[in-house]
């Protein structure tokens, strides 16, 4: 046996032994690792170092196709002590928490409109901001004709588990008062008479509603924020909107839904030639009720925003190396920033500045 042999045997005894021995202290190696990482994120608010300004985060980028790293439609606005949530795709309550914005401080919901993946995550939200607050009155959840059914349904099939709730905890922790949501319902303009409506103003904080395109889902609409000199517009679904281009005017940021109708087609085909017909013809039709990145970019280049964020991704894109096939010529058609968008990514307008700062919570 040579002594390179030897000095081999003798570390694979070494490893061995030392892994032997890790094991029989794994226990209590992973219970301390683990009390480390909840004492450093158990209670930690990523608003608490925010200055004040205008935040948009983004707790949802996906869409109805199945994707492993993104929620649904979901968007978080800041603006000085005022917190709502728009949209509320699956998984929007898992990514708000996971990002470090407290549940407690939702202020309430504002819904784009009623398709299945802008509204299926509302049920945690109703429960994570009412137990994480000890809310004493329900969540005010905002969107246009039709959201008083919306809400009615979600009350009644949380109301079984809110009495739970509350018999499990107790009233100081879960207020019966305080479950579930309300509605609060607005009114758009009659057609022809305009596109817009404020919708909520308090502390400086404008919030105004957008006739969009989306038919034959109607209504539909999206939001412009304004807060002290900021501004930012959520486009909701929609195709190509005039409307939506002359209210997002000079806004600083615009997040706008898109799908590119080349890779759209590709899994059209793919679905095709596997008989998966049903299927394939959703794909087919989704294209003419949405927005394609290059669209998106004429957009804001109409618009005279100055960053352009993509969300509502369709369709689902595996990692960043396909996002240039995503984005197709939407780079030549605006001059300024564009961000495909990801969960977790949170984009800041302090007060007083034009400055747009991106970081991820995720």
């Amino acid at each position: 046996m040579t002594k390179r042999t030897k000095w081999i045997i003798a570390l694979v005894a070494v490893f061995s032994v030392g892994a032997m021995a890790l094991k029989g202290f794994q226990a209590a190696i992973g219970t301390a690792l683990y009390r480390a990482a909840v004492n450093k994120r158990a209670g930690f608010d990523a608003t608490a170092s925010l200055p004040d300004g205008l935040h948009i985060a983004l707790c949802g980028t996906g869409s109805p196709l199945p994707n492993p790293t993104r929620a649904g439609p979901c968007n978080v606005v800041i603006a000085g002590k005022h917190m709502f949530v728009i949209d509320t795709g699956e998984g929007a309550a898992r990514n708000i928490t996971l990002m470090g914005l407290p549940m407690a401080r939702v202020e309430g919901v504002f819904l784009t409109h009623f398709h299945s993946d802008h509204v299926d995550g509302i049920g945690p939200v109703m429960l994570l901001r009412w137990t994480g607050a000890s809310a004493t009155t329900p969540l005010p959840v905002h969107g246009p004709s039709g959201v008083d059914q919306v809400i009615a349904g979600f009350n009644s099939a949380y109301k079984i588990d809110n009495g739970y709730r509350t018999g499990h905890h107790g009233p100081a922790i879960a207020p019966p008062t305080g479950a579930g949501a309300i509605a609060v319902p607005f009114a758009l303009p009659e057609p022809g008479k305009g596109n817009t409506v404020l919708v909520y103003d308090k502390d400086g904080l404008k919030v105004t509603a957008i006739r969009v395109d989306h038919g034959p889902v109607s209504p539909a609409v999206g939001y412009r924020f304004d807060y002290k000199g900021r501004s930012a517009v959520i486009s909701g679904d929609t195709s190509k909107s005039p409307a939506l281009i002359a209210a997002a005017r000079g806004a600083d940021v615009l997040v706008h839904e898109a799908l590119q109708p080349r890779l759209v087609g590709l899994l059209t085909a793919a679905l095709d030639a596997k008989g998966i017909k049903n299927t394939a013809q959703i794909t087919r039709d989704i294209i003419n009720y949405h927005t394609t990145p290059e669209q998106a970019a004429d957009s804001a280049r109409e618009a005279g925003v100055r960053q352009l964020v993509l969300s509502h991704l369709v369709p689902t894109l595996p990692n960043r190396f396909f996002y240039p096939a995503f984005l197709g010529d939407a780079p030549e058609r605006f001059g300024g920033p564009i961000t495909v968008g990801e969960d977790g990514m949170l984009f800041s307008l302090p007060a007083g500045s034009r400055e747009i700062e991106m970081k991820t919570l995720l």
